[in-house]
């Protein structure tokens, strides 16, 4: 992946209310787009119980926006360790930070009070949380041909008390709202772990503003399979087209059919759309096949 520099905060809890302005950064040339970590919460992600879908999902989506996914980080139901992993997220000062998982009324959602740890903050009952969880329950009562008489249990009181100051988003799916925390220059979300919640949220709130930050930026990527040509024989070659064209980057993924070598070349690049990243790219796929045959491999090209 690329790669950009780390800048350090000391102090991310005593920013908590601050707001700076997107900074873009470069490194040999390159355009380096804004930074977004993920952070999955949940015991039975650990486990093996569950696949973490959620972790591919807004990886995908994120860098297809032509943002630069940084980590993704998997930590247990503990609030001490999503308190830890939210604020050393923070001090490397990502644009976004995206927590799923822990947002529901059960005794093991804990995102909320780990958020309100990390930041020194306190829990309160939003009164807009409050009234969507409320308004939630009715709708599913409705549905399923019950009462509308919604008592607001401790557990859906639960789900709409919130780290204070904070924004509360729209679950268009789902019960339990999602939540908007400005630290500093970053941007925290933490959206629920069902999946087609956390999907709907995302594409409802979040893919527009990471585009807005993005800018003009957009990700491309293409690939090549070589095949007759060992890795480390493609290594070298691999080396010289970075270094020939900077800010397009080559992860090669070995594979074998039938026994014998076949590997996958992937190209991506970041840039904005003003410098022709796909000819950038074209460019670059056709120096690199041009080597792999001129060291006795075969070269195939597929766009992506």
């Amino acid at each position: 992946m690329i790669l950009p520099l780390i800048l350090l905060s000391k102090n991310p809890a005593k920013l908590y209310k601050r707001k700076t302005a997107l900074t873009i950064r470069s490194r040999k040339g390159m355009v380096m787009t804004l930074d977004i970590e993920i952070i999955c919460i949940g015991n039975e992600l650990l486990i093996g119980k569950v696949k973490d879908t959620n972790a591919h999902y807004l990886a995908k989506q994120t860098t297809q926006l032509g943002a630069n996914v940084k980590r993704v980080t998997v930590i247990q139901d503990i609030i001490e360790e999503i308190a830890k992993s939210i604020n050393e997220a923070i001090a490397r000062k990502p644009r976004f930070i995206i927590t799923t998982g822990g947002l529901g009324p059960t005794f093991d959602d804990k995102t909320l009070q780990g958020i309100a740890k990390a930041l020194n903050c306190k829990l309160e009952v939003n009164s807009k949380a409050l009234a969507m969880v409320k308004k939630k329950s009715i709708e599913y009562a409705k549905k399923l041909g019950l009462s509308t008489e919604i008592e607001m249990t401790p557990p859906r009181v639960k789900m709409a008390t919130l780290p204070e100051k904070t924004e509360v988003i729209n679950n268009p799916i789902g019960t339990a709202p999602g939540v908007r925390v400005d630290v500093q220059s970053t941007i925290l979300f933490a959206l629920p772990g069902v999946p087609v919640e956390m999907e709907a949220i995302f594409e409802e709130t979040m893919a527009p503003l990471i585009k807005q930050a993005v800018g003009n930026d957009v990700f491309c990527e293409r690939s090549i399979f070589a095949d007759n040509i060992i890795e480390s024989r493609l290594a070298p070659l691999i080396d010289k087209v970075m270094s020939d064209n900077i800010g397009v980057y080559i992860k090669s993924y070995p594979m074998r059919i039938e026994n014998k070598p076949h590997v996958e070349l992937h190209l991506t690049i970041v840039s904005s759309q003003g410098q022709m990243p796909n000819e950038k790219l074209a460019k670059t796929a056709k120096e690199l096949v041009r080597l792999i045959e001129a060291n006795g491999g075969v070269a195939s090209e597929s766009k992506n």
